[in-house]
């Protein structure tokens, strides 16, 4: 399965949780750390880990393997390596203060809305 495809379902998961505010980054061009970035916010742990878990079920049920997982037991940003994607989803207050959006500003911005 391409890097998109596997973004565009980590994103639909991200949706079925009712992450806040998720955005897919096309990184494509501009670094050789991953393709995408899938980013999404929780607004607790509890909610954060259910984002997490179900974009670990759903990408498992289509073949796409998860290389690492960082952050499950604090649960404020859970990051989810799946090589040429990565998700990262963060309780708000993180997402704020890390800013990836920011960071990786060269990035085109995929709307959630258009998977």
């Amino acid at each position: 399965m391409d890097a998109a495809r596997v973004a565009e379902l980590a994103a639909r998961a991200v949706v079925e949780k009712k992450g806040l505010d998720p955005v897919i980054l096309d990184l494509r061009g501009i670094t050789l750390i991953a393709d995408y970035f899938v980013i999404a916010s929780g607004t607790s742990a509890t909610q954060v880990q259910a984002i997490a878990g179900r974009v670990e079920e759903l990408l498992d049920a289509t073949g796409v393997k998860l290389l690492h997982r960082e952050g499950w037991d604090a649960a404020r940003w859970i990051l989810l390596d799946y090589g040429a994607v990565v998700v990262h989803i963060f309780q708000e207050e993180e997402r704020r203060f890390y800013d990836l959006e920011r960071l990786w500003r060269d990035a085109r911005v995929i709307k959630i809305d258009a998977v």
